[in-house]
């Protein structure tokens, strides 16, 4: 039993990095039918998965007092997966079926590249135990499937390069920024002690209730301005 309890924060990594894995599988048929929807719609729902057991990975570690080194690092070796790899994979075929400059496609190669330097310094800085300095991973390919999304919903100029890489600069500079980010960790059962979270929880819900998964993009966009509002920054 102890090793079972000892284990199950793992077993939720890894479910994180087979719905990463199934995100950049599906995400590869770019906007070709696949099981009724298109492949990067698929991609959307496996990082979501993803997402959803990156977060119950922690609250369990945390619910189970299972701690440990193999788990932390197992952590972010998954993250750099689904929420660097597979929303590059899902940018590079969605962009190339939109026609534009071939080498647009390649930039995006920056943002596992970004990913996996945020994690690497994540692990080794004790500063980010409460909140986060530069935006986790995860926030960031939530960003990347609103702008995808969007897109797809017609908005054609963000797929421009004038338009396209600036959005691209400022996110990977973003994980590895100074800015210091809250956590959305839930802390207690006080709505005070978690402002910042709830206030993230309403906007998703709006943002998302009237635009879809394209508000997704809005809501990280909401998410830094909180933190650089709410989080002190010296």
């Amino acid at each position: 039993m102890k090793t079972i309890r000892s284990n199950f924060p793992n077993l939720l990594t890894c479910l994180n990095i087979s719905a990463g894995t199934l995100a950049i599988i599906t995400a590869s048929y770019g906007i070709g039918d696949l099981w009724g929807l298109k492949g990067f719609q698929w991609a959307f729902i496996f990082i979501a998965i993803g997402a959803l057991a990156d977060f119950f990975d922690g609250f369990s570690a945390r619910l189970l007092n299972a701690y440990s080194q193999v788990g932390k690092e197992l952590d972010s070796l998954c993250d750099v997966v689904t929420f660097g790899v597979a929303p590059c994979i899902v940018l590079f075929f969605l962009l190339r079926s939109m026609a534009v400059d071939p080498w647009l496609c390649w930039t995006t190669i920056l943002i596992p590249v970004s990913a996996a330097y945020r994690l690497a310094r994540f692990n080794v800085d004790s500063r980010q135990s409460v909140n986060f300095i530069g935006m986790p991973v995860p926030a960031n390919a939530i960003f990347w499937i609103g702008y995808a999304a969007l897109i797809w919903r017609g908005v054609e100029f963000l797929s421009i390069w004038y338009v396209f890489l600036p959005f691209l600069i400022v996110e990977c500079w973003l994980m590895n920024s100074g800015i210091k980010m809250f956590s959305l960790k839930i802390k207690d059962y006080s709505v005070k002690n978690n402002l910042p979270v709830c206030l993230v929880v309403i906007a998703t819900a709006i943002f998302c209730f009237a635009l879809g998964t394209s508000g997704l993009f809005w809501v990280i966009i909401f998410y830094v301005l909180c933190s650089l509002a709410l989080t002190k920054q010296k």
